[in-house]
């Protein structure tokens, strides 16, 4: 069957990308092996989210004593707590399924799709043919070469999801996004928790100051963490007292120094590996790159003529957003309209625990790694009148500046609604202006964004005297 585009993957990019290109009028095949919307409806941001949100209510209710309000008797229910979840996930799902079946010169077709040769695919016993193929299959969960892994029974991002009874304890292999959302998660429900992570920082992407943030807070919480220490082996022996209580066989995680973490349940946290692995690439002479990740240029061409490759599948940053903004940037190319390229544009992200960590721009490490020069500007959130009002004091906002333009290079933020906030250095920066323009802002009292323009009024050049 021939076609004009067709999409491997109804994800965050394709999705939008097939219902934009068949309102032009092209003949459009999208072809998805599981569900529509890709790991963010189904196994990413939408549930996660969602049950952070249940995780927080539990948090805020045995808190309330704080602010002088007396909360008796919490207790997490996780069976409703994720059927909640699966509730809100089937129904964006379905959404996204019914506005794709209904869009004109779009074909939806289930099934697992595989490269027959260049800019042809089969799926389901049929073979088709177009002049423009975009893959958009994702990535999964990395299994870590952990000797005695499988071994034992783990837990990975999706599957940890669908447990109906609380943990007794939590161990987690990794201190990335992954691991510090669902560590704080079912803490909050009620899991003993530790987090094993071979780096020396949680998020050690992030500057020191910015991890050891929200390392504080988890600690506070009783999170056991396990900094720069690997995993040498796992194995089913072993479990606490509270875990053998709830009938859970236990595990073992031994460090490479020797010393054993016990729990009644394993969660691996360890990174994502592309879906290329039944994509048949070969086929098509589609070239990977060491890890197995599509390899494409500033305009998502692949090696072959005419196929292109968006979203998580690049091994470019695995954001739900980022992967949308991808489908903007082709859409563009193949309608032969002026516009972006892939690399040239600012990624913002949000790690969802609790105080929220935010980011956009250069660190402090990055100016350092590219000798560029920059003003730096750090606050306690606890300073910020509103914080101190709500009792939200956790977290630190930092601002990097180009010291000869006034140009905001880099921000990042570990404090309440941090997500939200790093918006204002987004745009900023989007917009080329300088940092005077937040400084001359009249921010709102009390709101948490007047930390906003505090953070920046520290640098001596915008002090009052």
């Amino acid at each position: 069957m021939d076609h004009d585009v067709i999409i491997i993957g109804a994800g965050q990019a394709g999705s939008p990308l097939a219902r934009r290109l068949a309102g032009t009028g092209r003949r459009t095949l999208l072809v998805e092996r599981e569900y529509v919307g890709g790991t963010c409806i189904n196994e990413g941001c939408t549930p996660t989210k969602t049950m952070l949100a249940s995780a927080r209510a539990a948090h805020v209710a045995r808190r309330a004593g704080r602010l002088g309000v007396e909360v008796q008797g919490v207790r997490v229910d996780l069976a409703a707590v994720v059927d909640r979840k699966d509730g809100i996930v089937r129904s964006k799902r379905d959404r996204q399924r019914e506005s794709l079946e209904s869009t004109e010169n779009l074909i939806l077709v289930d099934g697992e799709a595989r490269f027959a040769g260049p800019r042809e695919i089969e799926v389901g016993g049929e073979r088709h043919r177009a002049a423009v193929v975009i893959v958009n299959a994702g990535a999964r969960p990395s299994i870590p070469p952990v000797d005695g892994l499988d071994g034992v029974e783990w837990l990975d991002s999706t599957s940890i999801m669908e447990l109906r009874e609380i943990p007794g304890r939590l161990v987690v292999l990794g201190g990335g996004y992954v691991g510090c959302e669902f560590g704080q998660m079912f803490r909050r429900f009620g899991s003993e928790v530790a987090i094993v992570n071979r780096s020396p920082h949680l998020l050690d992407r992030e500057d020191e100051d910015i991890s050891e943030a929200i390392e504080d807070v988890f600690r506070e919480e009783g999170i056991t963490l396990h900094l720069d220490a690997a995993a040498k082996r796992v194995s089913a022996a072993g479990a606490s007292a509270a875990g053998r209580k709830r009938g859970a066989a236990g595990i073992t995680v031994e460090l490479e120094t020797g010393a054993p973490v016990e729990g009644t349940h394993l969660l691996v946290a360890t990174g994502r590996s592309p879906n290329t692995d039944e994509l048949g690439c070969d086929a098509a002479g589609i070239e990977l790159d060491e890890r197995g990740f599509i390899e494409v240029d500033d305009d998502y061409r692949t090696s072959v003529e005419g196929v292109y490759a968006v979203g998580d599948i690049t091994g470019g940053p695995q954001f739900t957003h980022t992967s949308w903004d991808d489908h903007r940037i082709l859409y563009d190319i193949l309608l032969g309209n002026e516009g972006r390229d892939r690399s040239h544009r600012l990624i913002p992200y949000c790690v969802f625990t609790d105080p929220q960590v935010a980011r956009v721009g250069l660190s402090v490490r990055d100016a350092k790694a590219t000798g560029v020069v920059c003003e730096v500007a750090t606050m306690p959130f606890g300073d910020i009148a509103r914080a101190i009002e709500t009792d939200e004091t956790a977290g630190i906002l930092k601002v990097l500046l180009d010291p000869e333009t006034e140009r905001v290079l880099g921000a990042a933020i570990v404090g309440a609604e941090a997500g939200e906030l790093i918006h204002i250095f987004v745009a900023l920066m989007q917009a080329g202006a300088s940092a005077r323009a937040i400084v001359d802002a009249e921010a709102i009292h009390p709101t948490l964004a007047e930390g906003v323009q505090s953070v920046v009024m520290t640098l001596p050049r915008y002090k009052l005297e």
